[in-house]
């Protein structure tokens, strides 16, 4: 049975649709209205098509925005490492080496302890806002943890990413090329059926180009979209990697080079920024206007783990990127929503135009601009997935 449902009395409805105003597509005091989950209209009140409604409610001048998508999450671990972040605010610097204490504890923990913290942050996500997620594996580094990772996560979101190199595990110390045959063979057999993803962190202490190079083009090999983390701790080769493959996203983008700004921007992949992680590391934040301005595509995502960015609030994220990475407002809500979305290669997500699924946040504030106006305020009133 057909179910429509009209929001009405929106004071700014940010759409991303080019038939409204400017590059956001805003609407002042319109209204929109969702048929079986998807959008059907949107425009100004004055013209809502009440006739078509089952049912109306009123935003009360509340502004309206799509939900965000967050195309950078580690969700599945056990354990804290809340001791590892004040000594990096005390000035020990931060190493991919502290990945290490996480997977001893994640590998202890049993399916419903990592079922349980999954379902806790995956709800987190949705009450600030944030409608579509990935999650990656990596905390396991064994087949059978990183198998149960990726089954555990599937069970809350479709973008699960294969990340069994996230690190070199210490039982691999000595044997980091015999830790890769285990990635691209008996672990890819077990993950790839739970995966639509495959990254890699190709970084000085984890994977060098080469290593990634191997474990990437075996991900292509079982239909797996491509992911990189590159360029956290310094410049690298990452990024020239992931444009060369044709990845869909490269993560971090921290220290890029000229030449690796120039090969991003004459290509579909997506820079995405973690701002938490700068702000939880005190490693410089990412030149994002540079990016931008160089025609460079970008997502803005939390990174949410335990190490190195704990935080699932995009709103958070959308603030330092206009306090600290030289983002307009405008620029900020569009990685956050519809450039995850571009990372993720979801044209249904991250926009409000006609036939888009219907995820949109209702804000207690009169415009997008209160999320960087008012940081670490709880605005998000109502989160809104699929028309529900």
């Amino acid at each position: 049975m057909t179910r429509a449902s009209l929001l009405t009395g929106i004071g700014e409805l940010v759409t991303f649709d080019p038939v409204h105003d400017g590059p956001l597509g805003i609407v002042h005091d319109a209204a929109l209205l969702s048929v079986d989950g998807r959008i059907a209209w949107t425009g100004p009140a004055g013209d809502a098509p009440h006739a078509d409604a089952d049912e109306v409610r009123d935003a009360g001048g509340a502004a309206v925005l799509p939900g965000f998508v967050d195309s950078h999450t580690h969700l599945v671990f056990a354990g804290d490492r809340s001791g590892e972040f004040e000594a990096r605010m005390a000035g020990r610097p931060y190493s991919a080496g502290g990945i290490r204490s996480t997977v001893a504890a994640t590998r202890a923990a049993s399916d419903d302890r990592l079922r349980n913290h999954i379902d806790r942050f995956s709800a987190e996500l949705r009450a600030q806002g944030t409608t579509t997620f990935e999650v990656k594996s990596g905390y396991g580094l064994t087949v059978n943890d990183e198998e149960r990772s990726l089954r555990l996560a599937r069970e809350v979101t479709a973008e699960t990413t294969f990340l069994g190199a996230h690190v070199i595990p210490p039982e691999f110390a000595d044997d980091p090329d015999g830790y890769v045959d285990l990635v691209t063979g008996p672990m890819l057999d077990a993950c790839a059926p739970h995966a639509r993803w495959i990254d890699v962190f190709c970084e000085t202490g984890a994977f060098d180009p080469d290593q990634s190079r191997r474990i990437l083009t075996a991900g292509a090999a079982r239909g797996l979209g491509l992911r990189l983390h590159a360029s956290q701790l310094g410049p690298g080769d990452g990024i020239a990697l992931a444009v060369e493959l044709g990845a869909a996203a490269v993560d971090h983008c921290t220290y890029p080079t000229e030449r690796d700004i120039e090969l991003l921007a004459g290509s579909d992949t997506v820079a995405g920024l973690l701002p938490g992680v700068e702000f939880s590391t005190r490693h410089p934040y990412p030149d994002a206007r540079r990016l931008i301005d160089a025609g460079v595509r970008v997502a803005l995502a939390s990174d949410c783990n335990p190490g190195s960015s704990f935080t699932s609030s995009m709103a958070f994220c959308i603030a330092v990127a206009v306090r600290d990475m030289g983002m307009t407002v405008g620029e900020a809500l569009r990685a956050a929503t519809l450039g995850g979305a571009e990372s993720l290669r979801r044209d249904d997500v991250g926009h409000l135009r006609v036939g888009a699924r219907a995820d949109y946040v209702v804000l207690d504030a009169p415009s997008s601009v209160h999320l960087a106006y008012r940081p670490g305020v709880p605005l998000v009133s109502r989160t809104v997935v699929g028309g529900v």
